[in-house]
């Protein structure tokens, strides 16, 4: 049954970020900045819940108060003395509620929650399952009757105005002619009052474009914001150093104040990876269904200077291995700028998931003229590493002990490669605003056709706005096959310090690890809408494919059948082949992706369609130390990894204030409820 992939075990796994000996290595200056930060983080992703789906700021609210009133030990006592058994505590999510210390201390509040979120959180409504626009899914990037036709008109808008959609929202209403209005929300403190910037204050207007009003407006997540900016000023007065400091102002007056365009466009060139790094904003794309709007996200980490020293050594490096990616030099950027590399130790990570390595800005257009910066993320990767051999899904028994002993080596190399050479690779091909080309368009050829180009990206259009809901899978795509290709170069892993029979081993575990993980992507497919709901994992199923295409017996899938009596799969691939035919195939798709990028033409890689679905283990949850400041001294809260642990966390995250946080996100998502009730109640009245 399909329903069986949208429902989750209660004994999903949970793994602690340990970062005790990064915080253990901070001054005490440096504690209170990273704590103010990690709390702008923090208030900050709870404006997640309000990019996610209408029920969850009540789901969070809900949680927030059940657990303010008796933590997990406390609500499991009392539901089993209130005669329910542990399998019912389990299982009966409404009883529990409903027979809480809470619901018994605020009886309407808590009731009215779980009727507005209890049937919408269980919902397995085929809308109500995945992300999308209209009747194919459910978002808060888009009011509910917004297709993707509205969402095209909108980015055209957008570009036309010099606008960028990462730090926006559209509502749409429609009139008693049914004619629709177009609201564009930018996120911001201020709402309608004037600010100091002529720029941003000309932006905040009615436009007609294409026969449609829109109208731009600002003050989105605005009690959130505040909050964040709070903590940010507070950040700014423990900075150590000039780039701590001039990092948090893009942040608090262009960020979250004023400029429509968003602090991550400011913010970067004043982040020292080196120093203490963090980053705050609307930053991956990957969950807009246009692919063009931005999550909030925030971290904060510590600096591991062993791993750093490698990814130095790679940094060092880089000019000469660009020259093996498989395209043309004029298909390659003018200057390569040298970016920071640096390994770190997350202390903080606000948003909806972990990420393994980062590299930012996300706007390509600043990746070509400021450069870039790379992060990888260690006590991460480490979590990533921890692999039982026993649940080790999809490989044949003698790859194993291999995989298991290779993984976190092998991860590492692909980390550094993906995000280093990956994404920071590639030229686009640009005329600007006064019509001046950054490459000549007489000797210029297209390797792909033998012609001169033909296309090329036009003032005010970006990477985003023309390759829009492909455009994050497609990037992830580019960058881990940067990552397959390059690592079977000697000079690459003799600086990660692999040579002769390890060299190899990492080198197959990479490459098996990737095909693995194609397989395991499609936990991440929805065959009833036809779309993916992750970029890697997306990218990953690509690659997987291209290996298969390739032939020659470099992959083989194996339909079996698991100890449980489902649909399994064994997956082999023959080492001796990867450069031989895997390295081929690898070479002709590169090209053909950095080509078609560079040029801005949608063509797409890989036919995306597949048979079935295969069963894949959840993902575990991750447990964060939040830091507490009960006087000047800045404290490591630490948790058992468990549910309860898991739970604690998110409680004393904001030990002051969770009733007033309750309150702003509920709200919040009712003064915005009217624009979800579905897409065949479009909401009216004028705009």
């Amino acid at each position: 049954m399909a329903d069986t992939q949208y429902i989750l075990p209660n004994d999903i796994g949970v793994s602690s970020l340990d970062c005790r000996e990064a915080f253990r290595l901070l001054s005490p200056t440096e504690r209170l900045y990273a704590h103010h930060l990690s709390r702008a983080a923090w208030y900050g992703g709870l404006a997640v819940l309000l990019q996610t789906s209408p029920e969850a700021p009540y789901i969070y609210a809900l949680l927030s108060r059940l657990f303010r009133a008796q933590d997990p030990d406390q609500l499991r006592q009392h539901a089993l003395a209130e005669g329910l058994t542990e399998e019912e505590y389990q299982e009966k999510l409404e009883q529990v509620i409903l027979g809480s210390e809470a619901a018994q201390q605020h009886p309407e509040e808590v009731r009215g929650l779980w009727q507005t979120c209890g049937e919408l959180m269980f919902s397995l409504e085929p809308r109500l399952r995945h992300l999308g626009l209209g009747k194919e899914g459910i978002t808060t990037y888009f009011s509910g009757n917004c297709t993707m036709e509205d969402a095209k008109l909108a980015q055209d808008f957008l570009d036309s105005q010099n606008l960028s959609a990462y730090n926006t929202r559209l509502f749409k209403e429609v009139d008693g002619e049914g004619k629709p209005h177009y609201e564009v929300r930018l996120a911001s403190v201020l709402g309608s009052e004037p600010s100091l910037d002529p720029e941003m204050t000309s932006k905040l207007k009615s436009y007609e474009f294409r026969g449609s009003p829109f109208q731009v407006t600002r003050g989105d997540y605005a009690p959130i914001l505040q909050k964040v900016v709070e903590q940010l000023e507070k950040a700014k007065v423990y900075a150590a150093n000039s780039h701590q400091g001039q990092m948090g102002w893009p942040y608090i007056e262009e960020g979250f104040t004023r400029v429509p365009r968003g602090l991550h466009r400011g913010a970067p060139r004043f982040l020292d990876s080196r120093q203490s790094p963090s980053y705050i904003g609307f930053i991956e794309s990957y969950r807009d269904p246009f692919g063009s709007r931005g999550e909030f996200e925030g971290f904060v980490a510590v600096v591991n200077k062993a791993m750093s020293a490698k990814f130095e050594r790679l940094v060092a490096s880089a000019e000469q291995l660009l020259k093996e990616l498989p395209w043309p030099p004029a298909f390659e950027k003018d200057k390569f700028l040298t970016p920071d590399f640096t390994s770190l130790d997350v202390l903080t990570f606000a948003g909806s998931g972990i990420p393994a390595g980062i590299n930012i800005p996300n706007y390509d257009d600043l990746r070509q003229t400021e450069g870039f910066k790379n992060v990888s993320l260690g006590n991460v990767l480490a979590v990533a590493y921890a692999t039982q051999r026993e649940k080790l899904t999809f490989l044949e028994e003698d790859d194993k002990d291999l995989y298991i002993l290779w993984k976190g080596p092998s991860f590492d190399v692909q980390v550094g490669l993906h995000e280093l050479l990956g994404h920071g690779s590639g030229k686009l091909f640009v005329q600007d605003e006064k019509g001046a080309f950054n490459f000549d368009q007489e000797t210029v050829i297209n390797p792909e056709t033998g012609e001169q180009i033909q296309s090329w990206y036009r003032s005010g259009e970006t990477w985003d706005s023309k390759f829009s809901t492909i455009a994050s899978s497609y990037e992830e795509c580019r960058a881990e096959s940067v990552g397959l290709y390059l690592c079977l170069h000697p000079e690459v892993l003799e600086i990660f310090g692999f040579e002769g029979a390890d060299a190899e081993d990492v080198i197959y575990v990479n490459w098996l690890n990737m095909v693995r993980a194609g397989l395991l992507a499609l936990e991440f497919y929805t065959p009833e809408a036809s779309n993916w709901r992750q970029a890697h994992m997306q990218a990953r199923f690509v690659i997987l494919r291209v290996l298969l295409e390739a032939g020659e017996g470099l992959v083989t899938i194996t339909p079996t059948t698991g100890s449980d009596g489902r649909p399994d799969a064994r997956v082999r691939l023959d080492r001796s082949k990867i450069r031989s035919v895997g390295k081929p195939a690898l070479e002709r798709f590169l090209r053909r992706l950095q080509v078609s990028k560079g040029l801005s033409p949608g063509w797409a890689p890989a036919n995306l369609s597949r048979g079935r679905v295969l069963p894949c283990p959840p993902e575990k949850l991750g447990l964060q130390a939040p830091t507490n400041m009960p006087d000047s001294d800045v404290q490591l809260l630490e948790y058992e990894a468990s549910a309860a642990g898991l739970i604690r966390s998110f409680s004393e995250r904001f030990p002051e204030d969770g009733p007033e946080l309750e309150e702003i996100l509920t709200q919040l998502a009712t003064a915005d409820a009217r624009f979800w009730k579905g897409p065949s109640e479009a909401p009216s009245g004028q705009a």
